[in-house]
């Protein structure tokens, strides 16, 4: 039982190292309204954080915003604006625009 549930456990951090929401997303940048001018838009794509509150909310941001990031690159674009945010306010849902640019 115990080697069963390390195997698990290992799987799991395997799963990890591969997901996009915790390594990052390349070939895709973020920009300003105002940089966007000349791209072609490509999809408004919004997520959920998984993970809410003041210890974790950053984390839960962090993951969906990376996860949009590679959803805009599967979607063929490359740059993506995502909407502001009032500084201290609580993030129920992330979005942003997605460009070919």
């Amino acid at each position: 039982m115990k080697t069963l549930s390390a195997l698990a456990g290992a799987l799991l951090v395997l799963a990890a190292c591969n997901d996009p929401g915790f390594r990052g997303v390349t070939g895709v940048r973020t920009a300003e309204a105002s940089e966007v001018g000349s791209c072609r838009f490509v999809s408004t794509i919004t997520m959920k954080p998984g993970v809410y509150g003041p210890v974790l909310g950053d984390q839960g941001i962090k993951y969906a915003r990376n996860k949009v990031l590679d959803s805009a690159r599967e979607s063929g674009a490359n740059t993506v604006v995502f909407d502001r945010v009032e500084p201290g306010a609580a993030v129920y849902l992330v979005s942003a625009r997605a460009f070919s640019c």
